[in-house]
C-alpha cells in the first residue's frame, strides 16, 4: 500500500441481482491483475470473495467482501473492490457498501436483463449522488439480445446510459468506443457510439462544447477526462461496458476504464455528514485531504473467531497510521491503532498507513459498531453520515434455546449477529414474552440459524411469532368484589366498587379515584390501582394486554383491623375482571399499512392476493419503468407467510414493507379460538 496516493486510488462496488456474475467478475479482475494464479469458481467454492463455509454451501454471496488489486502504468492505480450479495434477502451488506465507495458498478446478466436488485441499487445510487457504471456480463451466453438489452437499460435507467465499448466476434471480445474508437462490433456502430459519448460529455463543459460545435475540432480523450468526471458526478453519463467474466472478454478493457475514467476520491461525490444535533446540526462533506484531521466511517463489522471484532472502514479524510489515536463516535476515550489491515477476501494484510479513499480495518476495538465515525479530534465527536435507506426486516421468527443453560448464550450470540448485519433485528416482545428475530426473508434467517449452529455451537428452536393482540371493552359497566379471608389469626378484608368505560383507540389506560367519605382509606387506593394494573398485563379474556379503558373507583368498604394492601389489591383486580365481563369485551387485532413493490405484470395477482387476506387496497402508483407500488391496509395476522407468497407471485421480484396503522376488533371466529386456547392453557397451569 505505501506509495499509493489518494489521486491513484479507486473505490468501487459491484452490485446487482443474484446470478449476474459479480463474484466471478471479481475473480476475473483479480486473476487479470496477477493477484491470484488462477480464477476460482463459485460452483466449486474456490473464489476469493465467497470464502464463508455457508456461502460455499449456498453458492451465493451472503455478505460483502473486500479485495484490492493494482492496475495500469504511470500512474499505477490501486483499486479497492467490494463484491456485494445480490439476493434480496441479503441487501443489507450491499446497501452499506455504498458509503465506502466512489463508483457503483451495476452488473446485469445479459440473459436476464434488469432485475430487482439492479433497480433498487440504481435508485439508491441516485439518492446518494454516486457515480455509476453498468456492466453487462455473460455476453457470450446463448440466447442473448444485447441490442434490446441496451434499449431496456436506457428506458429504465435513462438515456444517459451510453456504451463505452461494444461486444465483437459474438461476444468473444469487446471493441473500445472511447479511447481508440476503431474496429467492428456485433451491433451498432463504433463511430456512432463514440459520437454519442462525446456529445454527452461536452454538454457539461461550455468551452469544450464551443470547440466541438463551432470549430468542428476533434476532441481527444485527454481533453475529455475532466468533463467526463463531471458528467459522472452529475449523473449526466452512465457508461455501459460489456464483459464475460467466464471467458475474460472485456475484463482488461474494464480495468482500463477503472484506472483511466473511474473517479478517484477527489473527483467523486463525497458522502454527506452531519455535525451536531437538532436545530444546530449542519451538513458538510468530507475533504479527501491526507493532511486534515481523520474522518473514517465503519461500514462493516465482522466478529472473527480468531481475530475478534473487526471494524472495516473507509477513510474519507486525513491519514491513519499505526499508532494513530482515534475516537469512536462520541466516546471520550481514544484507542491507539496497533495494527492496520487491508482485506483480500478472508485474508488480513497488514499496512502502515491508510489515506483518503483507502478501505481498511482495525481489530479488537470493543467500542466499534456499525455506522460509527472514527476521528482523531474532539471537535468531531458529534458527526455521523446521513442514514442509508435499508430495507425493513419483515420476516420474523420466535426463538428459544434447545438446550437448557443456553438462555444467556442465545442473547450473546444474537447480539453479535445483530452487530454485523444492519438488517437483522432482535426484539424482546413484552406482550407475547417472546424473543423474536427479524430479517429480510426465509433464506436470510436460515443462513443465520446455520451460522449460530456451526460457528457458535448453539441450537435453537423456532416458531412463528405470536400476533400482539389486545383486549378492550366496547361499553360502560360496573364491577364489584369483596375479598374476605379469615383463618384464625389476623384476617384480610377489602371491598371495591368500580366502573369502567371505553376510551378512544390508542388512548391507553386511565385510573380515576372518585372515592368520597373515606370508604376506602387513602392509603389503600394505590393497592387497588396495583391490582387493576395486574389485569392490564394479562387480560381475562385471552391473556393479552388490556388497552383503551378508563377505570373509576367510586366506593368500597374497609375493616379497622383486617384491611390490608393485599386485600384491596385482590379486590381491585377481581372487581376489574367482573366489570370487563359485563362491558362487551372484545379482542383487537393489529392492522398494518403495507406497501408492495412489484413488476407491472404482477399487479393483478398482488391485489387479488391482498384482498383474499382481508386487505383493503388503497392505491397503486408507478415507481419506475415496469415497476409499480401497491398500497393497502391488512390485518397483521394474515401476513404471516406473505414473503414466501409474494416471491411466488412475482418470481422473486417483489418486496414489501409494513408499519402499524391501528387496532380494530378481530373476527368473532378468531376471538373464540384465542379464548379457547387461553382457557386450555389456564387449565393446564392449574
Amino acid at each position: 500500500m505505501p506509495g499509493f496516493t489518494t489521486e491513484n486510488i479507486r473505490a468501487i462496488a459491484l452490485v446487482g441481482h443474484s446470478g449476474a456474475g459479480k463474484t466471478t467478475l471479481a475473480e476475473a479482475l483479480l486473476f487479470k491483475t496477477g493477484v491470484i494464479a488462477a480464477a476460482g469458481s463459485v460452483e466449486k467454492g474456490s473464489t476469493v470473495c465467497d470464502f464463508d463455509p455457508i456461502e460455499k454451501t449456498y453458492k451465493h454471496s451472503l455478505n460483502s467482501s473486500v479485495v484490492h488489486f493494482a492496475h495500469g502504468q504511470d500512474p499505477n492505480v490501486r483499486v479497492h473492490l467490494i463484491d456485494t450479495p445480490g439476493y434480496p434477502d441479503f441487501m443489507g451488506p450491499a446497501v452499506s457498501a455504498l458509503d465506502a465507495i466512489d463508483t457503483v458498478v451495476i452488473v446485469i446478466n445479459a440473459q436476464n436483463g434488469i432485475e430487482l436488485t439492479a433497480r433498487r441499487m440504481m435508485s439508491l445510487v441516485r439518492k446518494r449522488h454516486l457515480c455509476a457504471m453498468v456492466v453487462v456480463n455473460k455476453i457470450d451466453d446463448a440466447n442473448t439480445d444485447l441490442p434490446a438489452l441496451v434499449m431496456e437499460i436506457q428506458e429504465v435507467f435513462g438515456k444517459e446510459c451510453l456504451p463505452i465499448n461494444l461486444p465483437a466476434n459474438n461476444g468473444a471480445t469487446v471493441t473500445d468506443c472511447f479511447f481508440n474508437p476503431a474496429g467492428d462490433a456485433d451491433f451498432s456502430s463504433v463511430a456512432a457510439a463514440h459520437s454519442a459519448l462525446v456529445d454527452q460529455v461536452v454538454e457539461v463543459d461550455e468551452e469544450l462544447m464551443a470547440l466541438y460545435l463551432e470549430q468542428g475540432e476533434a476532441i481527444q480523450p485527454e481533453q475529455l477526462h475532466a468533463p467526463f468526471e463531471k458528467a459522472l458526478r452529475d449523473g449526466h453519463l452512465i457508461p455501459v461496458c460489456f464483459t464475460s467474466s467466464r471467458t475474460g472478454a472485456g475484463v482488461a478493457e474494464l480495468l482500463d476504464i477503472f484506472a483511466k475514467l473511474a473517479p478517484n476520491p477527489a473527483e467523486g461525490n463525497p458522502p454527506l455528514f452531519v455535525r451536531g444535533e437538532g436545530k444546530t446540526a449542519e451538513e458538510f462533506r468530507s475533504e479527501p485531504d491526507p493532511k486534515k484531521h481523520v474522518i473514517a466511517h465503519v461500514f462493516k463489522v465482522v466478529i472473527d473467531p480468531f481475530i475478534g471484532k473487526l471494524g472495516v472502514f473507509r477513510v474519507h479524510q486525513g491519514t491513519i497510521t499505526v499508532s494513530t489515536q482515534l475516537y469512536v463516535g462520541e466516546t471520550t476515550k481514544s484507542f491507539k491503532v496497533g495494527h492496520l489491515y487491508v482485506l483480500q477476501g478472508k485474508e488480513y494484510q497488514e499496512v502502515t498507513q491508510l489515506v483518503p479513499g483507502d478501505i481498511g480495518a482495525v481489530a479488537k476495538v470493543d467500542e466499534i459498531i456499525f455506522d460509527a465515525v472514527l476521528h482523531d479530534s474532539h471537535d468531531e465527536d458529534r458527526i455521523h453520515l446521513l442514514p442509508l435507506d435499508f430495507p425493513q426486516p419483515m420476516y420474523g421468527l420466535a426463538v428459544e434455546p434447545k438446550r437448557r443453560g443456553d438462555e444467556q448464550r442465545i442473547f450473546d450470540v444474537l447480539h453479535k449477529l445483530e452487530m454485523e448485519d444492519p438488517c437483522f433485528v432482535v426484539e424482546r416482545h413484552p406482550v407475547t414474552h417472546e424473543t423474536v428475530i427479524n430479517g429480510l426473508g426465509e433464506l436470510h434467517m436460515r443462513s443465520l440459524l446455520e451460522r449460530m449452529n456451526k460457528q457458535y455451537n448453539l441450537e435453537i428452536t423456532t416458531k412463528p411469532p405470536k400476533i400482539p393482540y389486545r383486549e378492550t371493552v366496547m361499553a360502560k359497566a360496573d364491577g364489584h368484589f369483596r375479598h374476605k379471608k379469615q383463618s384464625g389469626g389476623a384476617g384480610q378484608f377489602g371491598e371495591v366498587f368500580l366502573r369502567i368505560e371505553p376510551l378512544a383507540r390508542g388512548a391507553g389506560f386511565e385510573f380515576v379515584n372518585d372515592v368520597h367519605g373515606g370508604t376506602i382509606p387513602t392509603q389503600f387506593i394505590p393497592a387497588v390501582e396495583k391490582g387493576i394494573r395486574e389485569v392490564l398485563i394479562n387480560g381475562p379474556r385471552a391473556g393479552y394486554p388490556v388497552h383503551d379503558v378508563r377505570v373509576i373507583v367510586y366506593d368500597g368498604k374497609s375493616h379497622n383491623v383486617d384491611s390490608k394492601e393485599i386485600a384491596f389489591s385482590i379486590a381491585g383486580r377481581k372487581a376489574f375482571i367482573d366489570a370487563i365481563s359485563r362491558a362487551r369485551p372484545v379482542l383487537l387485532e393489529p392492522i398494518v399499512n403495507i406497501e408492495v413493490v412489484v413488476p407491472d405484470a404482477a399487479i393483478g395477482a398482488t391485489t387479488g392476493d391482498l384482498s383474499s387476506r382481508r386487505g383493503h387496497i388503497t392505491g397503486t402508483r408507478s415507481q419506475s419503468a415496469g415497476v409499480s407500488v401497491v398500497t393497502a391496509v391488512a390485518p397483521l395476522s394474515e401476513l404471516k407467510d406473505y414473503q414466501t407468497r409474494l416471491k411466488s407471485l412475482t418470481g422473486g421480484q417483489g418486496s414489501y414493507s409494513i408499519e402499524l396503522s391501528h387496532y380494530e376488533p378481530a373476527p368473532v371466529s378468531t376471538q373464540i379460538e384465542l379464548m379457547k386456547l387461553h382457557n386450555l392453557h389456564a387449565v393446564a397451569e392449574e
